[in-house]
């Protein structure tokens, strides 16, 4: 049968032109921006008409609703439009995404540890930003948002030049808002086999009803198997099963698959029947994950030599010798640049190679300052804000009992080429190269230390970069310094000081001698 809505233009805007996906609630659709020109945009129609003036106001509202929380966080679809057609079917326009599906992507296999831990851990960080809530005008407080429709089909994985695979949680609030208000209020709104038990039973729910959906989820995605089954395929059926049905161990499903007790045990208890049982919020979820991401994450490899102490100071893996050698090599034919003065001054800059551009940062001190510096712990963190613009702080620090810390600050403004690409290859490779030039002799480069970026802040890098690129500036990038320099003052150097004596108190030696 034809579909009478391809071809159709929404608000004399957004031609429909074929159809991409369906669910319960409606059908999506890629379509045209006819007023941007060339681009396309996902339109979902939902299923059903709004009778009431009321129910186009909430409608209005969810949208908005959604619209913020996209904006909020990367792992969200940004919703960028809404309106009725003509027959008063309801439809919002979403950014559109070239990818698959979650549910698309497990049907052949069950996901291998690292990459579900790089997965999920972008769908709970997606939920946690809904569920702490955004503000909305009439509100002084947050208003968190609930899914109310975690599953597979729900998690869209795109690829994305900067951070790899990217999960973003599409639907957000639209189930709730059809459900409020309308005729069929005591009806059931969901998935059936992923839905809490709470939310059979029609009872208020809470961001704990996304962690059941989400522990059913998890459970698919490591074994290829729903945790529970229903006697039929229906309400009865399947309530039964969430309110009595103890879920199934995952050895019992999978046997060959070779899942940590602690994982099994957190995807165990977020299908806790009762909600005070489940653990009680995403970042809980996000919490019990580190150590499992320490241990499988892909590229976190820690020899099990490096002590307590080390682990405090971020290290990753190192180029391999003939890497390193010939990667320091090409940084010593480095000149000063004539554009920049003869200062003390630091700054970034992708340093070109026969392979690909070399992360490398910049800096230039008197002579007898870069001897004494030579041997000393290297240090490094990184601190973001979104607003009024978008830019990092990239600190380096030298540090040794001696002569205390040498401070190396440098600020990247995301929104232009060069930031985006510094973040982008400090998060790939983990590593970059600090050049030092003496003020004395500035034309070459005086020495090169090799520095290591942490796993967990090259996945901020990765998170910043890319939400750095839609977030819009609303103020003058020298504010965003000025923030993030009285970060630097009054917060960062008294931690980070207090953490390298700390290293060296505990050891009694310098750790990267």
């Amino acid at each position: 049968m034809a579909d009478s809505n391809l071809g159709c233009k929404l608000a004399n805007r957004y031609e429909l032109l074929e159809p991409i996906g369906e669910g319960s609630m409606g059908r999506v659709y890629m379509a045209e921006d006819l007023l941007l020109g060339s681009v396309n945009v996902a339109v979902k129609l939902l299923s059903q008409t709004l009778p009431s003036e009321k129910m186009r106001d909430r409608f209005m509202q969810e949208a908005m609703t959604c619209a913020q929380l996209g904006q909020k966080s990367i792992h969200v679809v940004r919703v960028t439009d809404y309106g009725v057609n003509d027959e008063g079917v309801p439809f919002y326009v979403m950014e559109y995404l070239q990818g698959q599906s979650l549910s698309q992507m497990i049907q052949t296999q069950p996901l291998l540890l690292p990459r579900f831990l790089g997965l999920i851990r972008q769908v709970c960080l997606g939920l946690q930003a809904a569920h702490e809530g955004i503000i909305l005008k009439s509100q002084r407080d947050p208003v968190p948002i609930i899914h109310r429709d975690i599953k597979p089909s729900n998690i869209m994985i795109v690829q994305d030049s900067t951070l790899g695979e990217l999960a973003k949680v599409l639907d957000f609030g639209i189930a709730k808002m059809v459900q409020i208000d309308s005729d069929q209020t005591s009806s059931f709104m969901g998935t059936l086999a992923y839905a809490s038990p709470e939310q059979m039973e029609g009872r208020e729910l809470d961001s704990r009803s996304d962690i059941y959906s989400l522990g059913v989820m998890m459970f698919q995605m490591l074994t290829g198997h729903l945790p529970i089954r229903a006697s039929s395929h229906t309400f009865g059926g399947w309530y039964k099963a969430h309110q009595s049905q103890s879920p199934k161990r995952m050895g019992d499903v999978a046997k060959t698959a070779k899942i940590p007790k602690l994982l099994e045990d957190l995807v165990m208890d977020c299908m806790a029947k009762t909600p005070q049982d489940r653990p009680q919020s995403t970042q809980a979820i996000l919490a019990a994950l580190e150590p499992l991401q320490a241990r499988y994450g892909s590229g976190l490899r820690i020899s099990q030599q490096i002590g307590k102490t080390l682990v405090r100071v971020p290290v990753t893996r190192q180029p391999a010798p003939a890497e390193v050698v010939q990667e320091d090599q090409v940084c010593r034919l480095t000149v000063w640049p004539t554009n920049k003065p003869v200062a003390e001054i630091v700054f970034p800059h992708p340093l070109p190679t026969s392979q690909e551009p070399l992360a490398t940062l910049w800096a230039m001190m008197p002579a007898d300052e870069i001897n004494r510096r030579l041997v000393s712990t290297r240090y490094n963190t990184f601190i973001c804000t979104m607003s009024p613009h978008p830019m990092m702080l990239w600190l380096t620090v030298l540090y040794s009992s001696s002569h205390g810390a040498r401070w190396l600050p440098c600020y990247l403004d995301l929104k232009i080429a060069l930031g985006q690409e510094m973040a982008g290859l400090l998060a790939k490779t983990g590593t970059y190269r600090l050049l030092l030039f003496a003020l004395e002799n500035p034309r070459r480069c005086a020495h090169v230390l090799t520095c290591s970026v942490s796993t967990p802040q090259r996945s901020l890098l990765q998170e910043w970069a890319l939400t750095a690129r839609s977030r819009p500036s609303t103020g003058a990038t020298t504010i965003s310094r000025d923030l993030l320099r009285n970060e630097l003052q009054n917060k960062l150097k008294p931690k980070v000081l207090q953490k390298l004596e700390s290293i060296y108190v505990d050891t009694g030696s310098n750790l990267f001698d």
